[in-house]
Order: C-alpha cells, then structure tokens, then sequence
C-alpha cells in the first residue's frame, strides 16, 4: 500500500485521503485505490496500479489516475445526436436528413401490401423515391394510437362513451390500410381539428352529442308611458335664478 502511494508523488500530499481498498486486476497485478481530496471531485479516487514480475519480490509501479467512485458526480454519458433528437425539436431552418438505410422508408418502386403504396408507385423520378415502409406505418400507427390523440387522452376518457370520432360526422377517413385506425379531425370547433385522430378517440365536440335545449326566451323593447310622469317640485339653490326674472348684466358695456 505504501509503495502505492508514492505512486501519487506529483499529487499535493493534502489531497490524497485514506486507503479504501485494493481490486485485483489479474495474475500479479492490483490496484489500490486512495480517497480523493480535490475541491470538485467528492466522489473520485485515486488509482494506483502495482504488479511484481515472477520470482520477484520487488513491486513495480505500472500507473495511477483518478477514477470516479460510485457516488461521484459525472458527466452524463454522451448519446448520439440522432438517439438525442425528440419529436418538436425540429425548428425554422433545420434540416433532418433521413440515412439511405432508414428502415421507415422504403423504394417507391417496391411492392409493398398497402394500395396507397401502390398508388404512388407510378410517381418514381417525379419526387416520390421513397414512401413509407410497413415497419414506418406501423411505428407511425403506435405512436399516434398512444399519444394525445388515441382513445386514452384525458379529453378522450372525460368524453360520452358514444362520443367516438369513428361516428362523428365531422371525422375523415385517411386513405390506405391507415384508414382502419385513423382519420382526421375537420370541426373547427374541436381541440383535434386538423389532426390525425384514432377512430376510438373522442371529445365533447361530436356530431351527434346531444343535450337538453333550453328555451330562448325573447327580449322585450323598452316601453316609456309618459302619462305616468310624476312631476315634482324641486327647491332652488342658492343663486338660481327663476326664468320669469331679467337676465343679469355680465358687464360687458
């Protein structure tokens, strides 16, 4: 242990805490790790790396360094700005370029189950080199089915049961296998208009959510009876003057 620490000769004697123990690495070979003093670095610890050759008493120094202990505080490990990247993070200006091996996406010309692929299959070389692949519509489907706008949305479940947008008047089917789920929202009114919507969500905007009419009650003109005027004498105040009397001079000359 000792030898150890005289690993860490070029390291300020007050930072270098207590042994807290020795990890064997293999066949002749330990480390020995010492608390670290550091400001900053509650937490680390220094590690020094000893070995001995066969039939050698003598222990060599291999390396030390400072290593994180399991309560140190550290960096977030680094993830890849593809994994980093979240749905909304897209603003003004960006672009996000999708990789040529991108499994959502799949030739136009490939045949595919879903006859709205089939229908864009004819737009090859006009703009349309790629559409969506089956594993994309799926992913695509989960994702929307799962999300603000499936059948477990808080506007969804506080909606009458028979309040489904697959029996609204105002719910428009999406075109191919899509269009078993899935439609879009066209009431102005609702909180969904203009988004994709499942066919079991709901909301208290649907077609046929009828309540209880109240009667309007019509509001009646303003009728003034002037043979009902009371009249009523009014004392003057000081300085009046009655209209029978003359007008006063203002001095004007």
């Amino acid at each position: 242990m000792e030898i150890a620490r005289l690993g860490l000769d070029v390291v300020d004697p007050e930072h270098i805490g207590e042994h807290l123990g020795v990890v064997s690495e293999g066949e002749r070979l330990v480390t020995h790790f010492f608390a670290c003093g550091l400001p900053g670095y509650r937490g680390w610890r220094w590690a020094v790396s000893v070995t001995r050759i066969p039939r050698s008493k003598q222990v060599t120094i291999c390396e030390s360094t400072l290593l994180p202990g399991p309560e140190a505080l550290r960096a977030p490990e680094w993830v890849p700005w593809q994994e980093r990247l979240q749905p909304g993070d897209l603003g003004v200006g960006d672009l996000l370029p999708t990789p040529p091996d991108d499994v959502r996406l799949a030739p136009g010309y490939v045949q595919s189950d879903d006859p709205a692929v089939e229908d864009v299959n004819w737009e090859l070389g006009l703009g349309r080199v790629r559409v969506l692949s089956r594993e994309g519509r799926l992913d695509a489907a989960q994702r929307w089915y799962d999300g603000d706008r499936g059948p477990n949305a808080p506007i969804s479940v506080a909606a009458p049961s028979s309040a489904r947008c697959g029996s609204c008047g105002f719910y428009m089917q999406l075109a191919g296998s899509m269009r078993q789920a899935f439609g879009v929202c066209g009431n102005e009114y609702a909180p969904d208009d203009a988004q994709v919507v499942s066919v079991d969500h709901g909301c208290g905007a649907h077609s046929e959510v009828l309540i209880e009419q109240v009667q309007a009650v019509d509001e009646l003109p303003t009728v003034f009876d002037d043979s009902e005027v009371e009249s009523v004498s009014v004392s003057r105040a000081h300085g009046s003057v009655d209209e029978s009397e003359p007008a006063e001079p203002y001095g004007h000359g």
